[in-house]
């Protein structure tokens, strides 16, 4: 999908950028960083001397007695930039005349260690070298020693599944499923959760962030059953109006659904089509289903069906969903 402010603006908040460490970053030195250290650092030099970079973000955190830096690089492009390693080496050397000329870092000094993370939500599969030394030519005898060496970590959403993002519990694994939603009651659940996870007053902007964002999925995303009002959705301002515009959207879908006959005729080729999106919503809402339930499902009739559906986004499990529909 298109993105625009409204993604990086995500993570300008110190919440995010915490939860990207801690669920994404599986290194020991995480884990002796004083998270209340994290602040954002000015990232405009890169912009001024590279105009077409504006999605660069830079935070700092201190680990033990140094600070570490984390330069983060938001990636919406399709397709994959197999120099970026290139541009990691620009940026990281950007970053530290920056802190030479602010005298951030002192004379006789040593340089601060840089985490460079690209975060890539393209649909192609990332190919690009992840090290500078396998970019460049083989030096002849004598030039070696002065090739180079840098390297990147790569976060590519398209490589986490549902269920280990569901397992992860933060707000960047939030991102990642949102981002992989395939149906309405995905995003239903998962604005669900961000509104139990934001509910203290001090992460009120983090939520209306997301909340920005969301609506910006919505405008663009072409869910099956997903029409929503324009002007109804601009005048939603927190994840509660979120929630309740895309049940609104799901019970006017269903209804839709039933008008069409899909309840109401009996076709054989009606039924097939109406067990295929029960189980597609139960695979996405709960993840696999068991081969019993699956029979039980297809050998159910058309106002069994109808009964499950009208309860999938209240279930909450595969078994609450049969019991309460019976």
């Amino acid at each position: 999908m298109n993105h625009d402010g409204s993604y990086k603006r995500l993570f300008t908040h110190r919440e995010m950028v915490a939860d990207l460490l801690k669920g994404f970053i599986k290194q020991p030195w995480v884990e002796q960083c004083d998270f209340s250290t994290l602040e954002k650092r000015n990232s405009s030099f890169v912009s001024d001397k590279l105009k077409q970079r504006s999605d660069d973000l830079v935070w700092r955190i201190r680990c033990g007695d140094e600070y570490i830096y984390v330069y983060l690089l938001l990636e919406f492009q399709s397709t994959v930039d197999h120099y970026m390693v290139v541009r990691i080496m620009t940026y990281v050397g950007l970053l530290y005349q920056e802190l030479l000329d602010t005298l951030e870092v002192t004379r006789n000094q040593l340089l601060p260690p840089v985490l460079p993370i690209v975060l890539y939500n393209g649909s192609s599969l990332w190919t690009a070298p992840f090290q500078l030394g396998t970019l460049i030519h083989p030096a002849p005898m004598g030039l070696e020693s002065y090739r180079p060496q840098i390297s990147y970590l790569l976060l590519d959403e398209q490589r986490y599944h549902t269920a280990e993002l569901l397992d992860l519990k933060n707000l960047v694994a939030a991102v990642f499923e949102l981002e992989q939603s395939q149906m309405p009651e995905d995003l239903i659940r998962v604005t669900r959760l961000l509104m139990e996870w934001l509910n203290s007053p001090e992460q009120t902007n983090v939520m209306r962030s997301f909340a920005v964002w969301i609506t910006q999925i919505i405008r663009q995303t072409k869910l099956p059953g997903l029409s929503v009002n324009i002007e109804a959705l601009n005048r939603v301002e927190d994840l509660k109006g979120v929630c309740t515009m895309l049940e609104a959207t799901m019970t006017k879908w269903t209804q839709d659904w039933k008008n069409a006959g899909l309840v109401e005729g009996r076709v054989e080729g009606e039924q097939r089509e109406a067990t295929k999106i029960l189980l597609r919503m139960l695979e996405k809402k709960f993840g696999a289903v068991s081969q019993d339930l699956r029979v039980t499902i297809q050998n159910a009739d058309l106002e069994q069906t109808e009964a499950w559906l009208d309860n999938i986004l209240q279930a909450e499990s595969p078994e609450d969903l049969i019991n309460r529909s019976h």
